[in-house]
């Protein structure tokens, strides 16, 4: 279905996947963060969260060695460590592993020196940690990959089979979604934002058109059973969620396209569609557009991507 045609159908699919896991309130501002609360959430099969600040860290809780899905920030990781070894008594962590290059994600890594045994990420996005496409390189220590695959990593840790796969170009060029396997849970990163605008980071080789295959691709490679850890949601509202989840960001992806085209056809003017006000048409629940549209937001992001055609 092209993207046009898919454009304007997603509300009912939103509505229903905020009926499902959770409705936001009216009251809420989008950019808003929940306060720096150190949270662990178990899933299932020793599985689960960490939220904090930043995106959301995966875990894998084995008592002979877990496995640490991203990092959040130098500041917050030290109490996921702490929780860490209260809650394992004191087991290995075996494996940190990055779903992508973003600060929020791996900028709490040199918290895991000399802790986690081994760090890995794509190749694309252990690049893209001692490089930033378009910003600086850092200036203070980190702890990068060690280990890079470029399409699939998969290993047994006790019980439980770790899965790194790449999908394609999507909210970066370096994406990965990591999958534990027998307890069906997917940690996507920040190829999933729960009912909230996403970064698009058109400079690290993001694309939306190809995003929207990505997670079709994820959902297709997992069963309706698997529970997703989501990158980013809005506030108040659950960072996990079922495959709903994705189709209905999914179909946003494909609206926010549809939205700037139909614009361009219109004969609106790059400037005037950046100039856009309110909630993406048929995505209310995703609160207002930026009134000041940044490089990495999605309307700029999107008017970026179908004027670069």
């Amino acid at each position: 279905m092209s993207v046009t045609r898919r454009g304007f159908l997603a509300s009912s699919a939103v509505a229903a996947v905020a009926g499902a896991i959770g409705r936001p309130s009216a009251a809420y501002a989008w950019w808003q963060q929940p306060a720096p609360m150190p949270v662990f959430t178990d899933i299932r099969r020793k599985v689960g969260y960490f939220t904090m600040q930043g995106g959301t860290i995966g875990y894998l809780n084995e008592p002979r060695g877990g496995v640490v899905v991203d990092s959040q920030y130098p500041q917050t990781a030290p109490a996921f460590i702490k929780g860490w070894n209260e809650r394992s008594n004191g087991a290995a962590i075996l494996r940190l592993i990055n779903t992508h290059h973003h600060a929020d994600h791996t900028g709490g890594n040199i918290a895991f020196k000399g802790i986690a045994r081994q760090v890995i990420a794509h190749a694309t996005a252990a690049e893209h940690m001692k490089n930033p496409p378009g910003q600086q390189p850092p200036t203070t220590e980190q702890l990068y990959p060690d280990r890079t695959f470029t399409a699939v990593w998969r290993e047994q840790i006790g019980d439980e089979w770790v899965r790194a796969k790449y999908y394609g170009v999507g909210h970066t060029s370096g994406d990965a979604v990591i999958t534990f396997e027998r307890a069906n849970v997917a940690h996507m990163g920040d190829l999933m934002w729960h009912l909230r605008h996403p970064v698009i980071d058109k400079a690290a080789g993001a694309s939306i058109k190809n995003w929207i295959s990505v997670l079709e691709k994820a959902a297709a490679d997992h069963n309706s059973d698997t529970i997703y850890i989501f990158g980013h949601a809005n506030t108040g509202l659950p960072v996990t969620g079922p495959r709903a989840a994705l189709m209905a960001f999914r179909d946003y992806l494909t609206g926010l396209l549809a939205f700037v085209e139909a614009q361009v056809k219109a004969g609106k003017s790059r400037d005037e569609i950046l100039a856009t006000q309110g909630p993406l048409p048929g995505f209310d629940a995703y609160g207002p557009l930026p009134a000041k549209p940044a490089p990495r937001g999605a309307l700029y992001s999107a008017v970026e991507e179908v004027f670069g055609k």
